[in-house]
This record gives structure tokens, sequence and C-alpha cells, in this order.
């Protein structure tokens, strides 16, 4: 089954249709500047630019760099204000219309979606207890797992550390802003991630955004308890889990793992048989 994923972004919005099946995309995919002011009618036409170039009749699933409640934006992370408590569902429909099939646009958190593709098809697959998903980026995104389970709209990249919102000081484009060496930006992202490891004590961090393509550049120098790997659908991550979200599949939830039987000592009963 085949659903078309928009990856809504700070600096760029991109698209492209996704076997859903095995989370490749179906075509090479393609992306447009996010407009500047970034305010609903203008993503809104960015993103149908985007569906278009494809022709595109179908379900469609867009992430979206908030906390999204029911389809409605509650905050609005590196997008106009504008955003907070619209519809971001219906805007994005009323600029797709009959593209849409009949069907709404589902919309998810753009970590979050990352996270469920990663969890589905990339660096977490088949892993069980908690893993945490960060992506470093324009901002801080996060997106937190349990047994395979989605916990839906965490703002982890927003936690104050040292007196400072945490996306302020390690996210990838304080990296390029401040021109700092890679080493000492890994300091700061080890000390944003040893929190959350001492919150959270997570069996798996998996790294994804901008930063996941350059990982043999700093995860050297990162010293955490915690397993972290780099995401392996890199900048295909929340496209995929855009359309893996709007196709119903959107945890890829598994069971949690059974604890090993403890057993005593065999006792018979009366008779010598065994119980």
């Amino acid at each position: 089954m085949r659903v078309f994923g928009v990856d809504i972004g700070g600096t760029g919005i991109k698209g492209a249709p996704v076997d859903i099946e095995d989370g490749t995309l179906a075509a090479p995919r393609f992306r447009l500047p996010t407009p500047q002011p970034a305010d609903p009618e203008s993503v809104a036409r960015t993103v149908a630019e985007v569906v278009a170039h494809f022709e595109w009749t179908g379900p469609v699933g867009a992430t979206f760099p908030a906390v999204i409640k029911s389809g409605v934006a509650r905050t609005a992370a590196n997008v106009d204000e504008a955003w907070i408590d619209t519809d971001v569902s219906a805007v994005l429909g009323g600029a797709l219309g009959p593209a849409l099939a009949g069907s709404e646009v589902a919309v998810v958190n753009d970590a979050d979606a990352a996270g469920v593709a990663e969890m589905a098809f990339g660096a977490g697959r088949d892993t069980s207890g908690l893993v945490v998903m960060t992506t470093f980026g324009t901002g801080i995104g996060t997106a937190l797992f349990l047994h395979g389970q989605l916990v839906p709209n965490t703002e982890l990249g927003h936690l104050e550390i040292q007196g400072h919102d945490a996306e302020t000081r390690a996210s990838e484009a304080v990296r390029e802003r401040e021109d700092l060496s890679w080493e000492k930006w890994a300091k700061r992202v080890n000390r944003y991630l040893s929190t959350l490891e001492a919150l959270l004590w997570p069996d798996l961090i998996i790294i994804g955004g901008g930063a996941s393509r350059k990982a043999e550049k700093f995860f050297d120098h990162l010293e955490l308890r915690t397993k972290v790997v780099p995401a392996q659908l890199q900048n295909e991550a929340g496209v995929v889990g855009a359309a893996l979200y709007a196709g119903g599949d959107q945890t890829r939830a598994r069971p949690a793992p059974r604890p090993a039987r403890r057993r005593g000592p065999a006792t018979r009963p009366p008779g010598g048989r065994r119980p």
C-alpha cells in the first residue's frame, strides 16, 4: 500500500509516496524551501505544490513541528505563531482538496514521525524496553517509545539545563551558527543526553536529524551508559513516518517481554509425584 508522506520543517518541506509495507520511497522525494513567514496559508500552499509534483491522489500524512492534539497545533516551533490552536489537518486538507480523494490529512509531531519510522524500519527495529529518539536539526525534537508504543508529544528538547533551553545550546543549528568544533558541540550534546539518561534510564538512544549523517565526527566524544546509535533513515524518516501514521500503522507496538520465571526448589507432594 502506498501513502504520501510530507515532512514540514523549519527550513524545508519535502514529500514522496511511500510503500508502507517496507518503508521505502516509491519515488525520489521532492523538496521546496519553507516559506518565510511560515504562516498557515503559505505553508499549506507549499505542501500542495509538493503533493501536486507527483500528481498524487489518495491518503496523505504530514509531520509538523509542534505538539499536535487531534490534528490541532498547540505550540509552534520554528514556524509562525499563527499556527497555535490552528487545525493543521483542516488547513492542509483545504489546500490539497481533490488530491485527498475524500480522506483527511493525518498530522503528527515531526519527531514522533521520525521515531515511528526508525522503530518500524530503522535503528529501533525489534527493540524492546524504553527507546528515546532525539532529532538534532533546527531545534531538538524527541520521541519516546515503550516496547514499541509511542508516547506522543514529548517536548524533551526544551528541558532546562544550566539555565538554558536545551535546544538553544545543543541543536545542530546552534553548532553551525556558533561555528563550534564537533568536539565542543559533542560536549553540549552529551550534557543534554546525560540529563535525559538520568531522568528516563532508557535502553537505547537514537540520534536523528541532520546530525545523524555525521555520526563519525562526534559519537566518539559521547560518554553515556546507554547505547547510542545513529538513525538509519536519516532525511527520509519524517516522510516515511508521516506515511505510516496516515496508513494507520502508528506505533508498530510490541508486547513487553515476559520476565524469566524464577523457579524455586522442586517439591513433591505425598505419593512422590511432582505438582
